[in-house]
């Protein structure tokens, strides 16, 4: 059969012949224990971090060889700083901070070099996970205050979150809308008060004319009984 490639991610230092190392190499007829040690003896060093492993077998000679690759340079600076995990807020919050021989050293372990172009691509690494070069350490009164910018962002967030669901569930108005009511409030302002225009025209009436006298009266000024005398 010749030679067959098996390649899988271990723990730094704490590989096991159990899956997928053993369920890989078991049927090439292998002792699965002599390459789990031989692994570990090579990535100890990576302890705590993911690490992409290749096992070479000769099926023929029953021997093997194995190859470490390394891990990414995220991992690394990690491991460096102790990180479980880089800034959520680029360029807003840092985590940690390195200092140059720190950048080389893992420019040293992801691409055998520290040349200028190796450390630039660890330096960009670094500002992507919030991570600093030569600014000094994070210090306990910037992490509280961190923390608590980061409370603050996410109460708004929360806040705006719970706006939105009202919104949607008819319960809150729109942004900008007026109070609910106030049109009708304004049009009915703006018309004339109820009844005004009724009480207008009897004042209007009266000004006309004067009073007329009570049903069943004559008016005053024409003696009663009396009638004009007719011309011959």
């Amino acid at each position: 059969m010749g030679k067959q490639t098996v390649e899988v991610m271990v723990e730094g230092g704490k590989a096991t012949a159990g899956p997928p190392i053993g369920t890989s190499l078991g049927p090439l007829g292998i002792n699965v224990a002599q390459v789990v040690e031989k692994i570990n003896e090579k990535t100890r060093d990576l302890e705590g971090m993911q690490v992409p492993v290749k096992v070479t077998v000769d099926t023929e000679k029953k021997t093997f060889d194995v190859e470490v690759g390394s891990p990414p340079v995220s991992a690394l600076l990690k491991k460096e700083l102790s990180l479980e995990k880089g800034s959520a807020e680029t360029g807003k919050f840092r985590v940690g901070d390195l200092s140059e021989e720190q950048v080389a050293k893992i420019a040293r372990a992801k691409f055998g070099s520290d040349d200028e172009s190796f450390k630039s691509q660890v330096k960009g690494t670094c500002r992507s996970m919030g991570i600093t070069i030569g600014q000094g350490a994070v210090t306990q009164d910037e992490l509280k205050a961190q923390e608590a910018e980061k409370a603050r962002i996410k109460a708004e967030e929360e806040a705006k979150e719970e706006a939105a669901k009202l919104r949607e569930a008819g319960l809150a108005p729109e942004a900008g809308a007026a109070p609910e009511g106030a049109e009708g409030e304004a049009k009915e302002g703006a018309e004339a008060p109820e009844g005004a225009e009724g009480e207008a025209k009897p004042g209007e009436e009266a000004k006309e004319g004067e009073a007329k006298p009570p049903e069943g009266e004559k008016p005053e000024g024409k003696p009663e009984g009396k009638k004009e005398e007719k011309k011959e």
